[in-house]
């Protein structure tokens, strides 16, 4: 299900500046980018992506290297995710829905940053494109799946937000596939802070009772 980003004041901030977060991205290495580790939704190469708040904690590398878009992104109402998302010409994400625990309480923002011919997302039963300088905003507790048939890579800023429009206490649990719990505590753990480290150890102490 797609919204209306302009119901959002937070999209006129990104969209005005969207060129200066481009800048940024643009300026990184390709080898700042990971493989995201859910191969089994996209196969072994095509979706890479830089983080720069994970559940809200600012990744510390991500931020220093773009320091305009992580000042950016704070502003945003009860941000939750943010970072970039690039998949490669001939890439799919195949269809999935986010995480049980997480989507629906959270909403998805996708600012456009470098967009090619060909190049399309599906949320249930609409598709739509993404236009450079503008944002989509949508529910991935929906079906959706998203490709790149062009000849260069997409690029997006993709940020989540608790969902406004759900009523009583919002509790995050996240339910994580093996893939990510993998990802997460071989990749990611040993280079985190100490209070990303305790408050996975938290969900995870919760999620084994």
């Amino acid at each position: 299900m797609f919204y209306d980003p302009q119901q959002f004041p937070f999209v006129r901030l990104l969209e005005q500046n969207w060129q200066t977060i481009r800048r940024e991205m643009q300026a990184l290495q390709e080898g700042e980018f990971i493989a995201w580790p859910e191969h089994s939704i996209y196969g072994e190469k095509g979706w890479n992506t830089f983080g720069l708040y994970a559940f809200a904690q600012r990744q510390k590398r991500g931020c220093a290297l773009c320091p305009e878009t992580a000042k950016l992104v704070r502003k945003v109402p009860k941000m939750m995710m943010a970072g970039f998302s690039r998949i490669a010409p001939g890439g799919h994400i195949k269809p999935h829905c986010g995480y049980e625990g997480y989507s629906g309480l959270v909403l998805r923002c996708h600012l456009a940053l470098d967009v090619p011919e060909g190049c399309g997302l599906r949320v249930g039963n609409e598709t739509r494109t993404w236009t450079p300088g503008k944002c989509l905003v949508f529910d991935d507790s929906f079906e959706h799946e998203a490709w790149n048939h062009g000849d260069r890579a997409r690029t997006i800023l993709l940020l989540d937000f608790r969902n406004p429009f759900r009523r009583g206490p919002l509790i995050l649990n996240p339910q994580f596939t093996p893939e990510l719990i993998d990802f997460i505590e071989k990749e990611h753990l040993p280079r985190a802070g100490l209070m990303q480290k305790l408050a996975y150890r938290a969900w995870r102490m919760f999620n084994r009772s």
